[in-house]
Formats: structure tokens, C-alpha cells, sequence
């Protein structure tokens, strides 16, 4: 991250730009930050202007409290601007839903894509999981047990017992704990964790909403569900990927949307 912007707020956000081309930012999920998104920025470098920044309360990058979702939406809007403000936006996971929020609040931007916004499915007991996910975080934080919170969210991913158990042993522990604060921003970007229906129908611009054929099948249908219910929505099923997906995979089928 080698650049510097500030948004409306004052506060400073990190990015790196790649390539040429049409423009793209990238917008990274919980738990991470704008490096985490490097590799697939390397491979639509050849075909795009990619922008990779560490969202506020992560990395390089400022915060400013109190925390709100418009701010994050000006963090986007400044970093359209500095990189000459016509931009493709692109998130995933919880990052995608703040693109779709984005979209929707009438930001300038030519189109939007997505990767598996987890919106939970209410058949499958997913709202109630996202309750009681909501309350155990707020009260981890508020206590300052970050390592805690950090355990809530795996277990939230489908993480099992052991693998939390060697993931806080890793050298990485100390790196997902300093950024777990944000988890409560994205836990804000989510909302109630549902389909937001009248906000996805809002969105004037083309969204690309992309899922991977491995990943489970709550999941395949909340992308769907994203992409008919944008007006001008597209779906797409990357054969044998699964939440990770792949930079070498994902980057083609990207590059192609951005260049509209």
C-alpha cells in the first residue's frame, strides 16, 4: 500500500494501484485487509487498473469513531475519485455486501460484482445463528476479549474446534486479533443478514454475482438470489471453488465484467 487518500470523515486510507486498463477496487471481507486481495489484483493487472485498500480500522489505513456504514461508502467514493472516478467495484464475502450497499446508495460507478454474500437463509436457522453471533460479538468486544471475538467469527465460517485451537497458536493470532474490531463493522454492513430486497432492487448499474460450485448450497442460492433481484443482475457458478476462490480462476470471468 504506497498511496494515501483521506475520505470525507478525515481519515486516511491505504491503497495500491496495479495494471491498466478500466478501473476496479477491491473490496475485502472480514477479517482482512486489501493484501489479502493482492494475488487476484497480480492477475487483472494485465487487463484492469486494480486498486487493493485496507478498509478503516485495518492495516495501514485510518478510523474514525463512531462507526457507520456511509462512512465506509465515502471511503469507496474517495477512492473513486483518486483513481479517476469510474470505477468497477468489486467485494467479497461481507466486502460485497458493502459494494451492494454502495451500489444501491447511488454511488457513481459503472457496474458492480460480487463473491458469495453470505445473506443467511432463514430456512436454515441462518437468522438465528446471525442473532446470536451479533450479541456474542458485542459483548466480547465491549469486554476487550479480541482473541475471543476472532473465536466467534471462525466457528461462524464452519470452522471446527481444533482448527481454532492451532489457529490461535499460529503467528498469524496476532494479526486477526488486531483487526478484530472490524468484524463489527462488517457484522453493521450485513444487517439482520438477510436479502435485502428493497435495497438490491435500488441498484441502478449491472452486478455480476458470483458463487462457487463447491461451496455449500445455502450459499449458491444467496448469490443467486442477489442476481435476480438486482434489476440488471447476472449470475455465475465457478466450477470446483469453494469460498476461497481462486485468484486464476476468478480473475478471468472478472477482467471480462470490468471491461463492460
Amino acid at each position: 500500500m504506497d498511496k494515501k487518500t483521506t475520505s470525507r470523515d478525515g481519515t486516511a486510507l491505504a491503497y495500491g494501484v496495479s495494471g491498466r486498463g478500466p478501473a476496479v477496487i477491491l473490496v475485502s471481507g472480514a477479517m482482512s485487509t486489501g493484501g489479502t486481495l493482492a494475488p487476484l489484483a497480480q492477475r487483472l493487472a494485465d487487463r484492469c487498473t486494480a486498486v487493493v485498500y485496507d478498509r478503516r480500522g485495518r492495516g495501514a489505513s485510518g478510523d474514525t469513531a463512531p462507526y457507520a456504514v456511509e462512512r465506509e461508502i465515502e471511503d469507496l467514493a474517495a477512492l473513486n475519485d483518486a483513481v479517476g472516478g469510474d470505477a468497477v467495484l468489486f467485494g467479497v464475502s461481507s466486502g460485497g455486501a458493502l459494494v451492494l450497499r454502495a451500489a444501491a446508495s447511488g454511488l457513481p460507478v459503472p457496474r458492480a460484482a460480487v463473491y458469495e454474500v453470505p445473506y443467511a437463509d432463514t430456512l436454515q436457522g441462518g437468522a438465528e445463528r446471525e442473532a446470536a453471533y451479533k450479541a456474542a460479538l458485542t459483548e466480547a468486544l465491549a469486554a476487550g476479549r479480541r482473541g475471543d471475538a476472532v473465536e466467534l467469527f471462525l466457528r461462524l465460517t464452519g470452522l471446527g474446534e481444533e482448527i481454532i485451537r492451532g489457529a490461535r497458536q499460529s503467528p498469524m493470532w496476532a494479526g486477526m486479533e488486531a483487526v478484530a474490531p472490524s468484524l463489527a463493522y462488517d457484522d453493521t454492513v450485513m444487517g439482520d443478514g438477510l436479502l435485502p430486497r428493497e435495497r438490491l432492487a435500488a441498484i441502478p448499474v449491472p452486478v455480476l454475482s458470483v458463487a462457487g460450485g463447491a461451496s455449500p448450497q445455502w450459499m449458491r442460492e444467496a448469490s443467486r438470489a442477489v442476481a435476480q433481484t438486482v434489476p440488471q443482475g447476472t449470475y455465475r457458478v465457478l466450477e470446483r471453488q469453494t469460498h476461497r476462490v481462486e485468484p486464476e480462476v476468478l480473475g478471468p470471468v472478472l477482467a471480462e465484467f470490468v471491461a463492460g
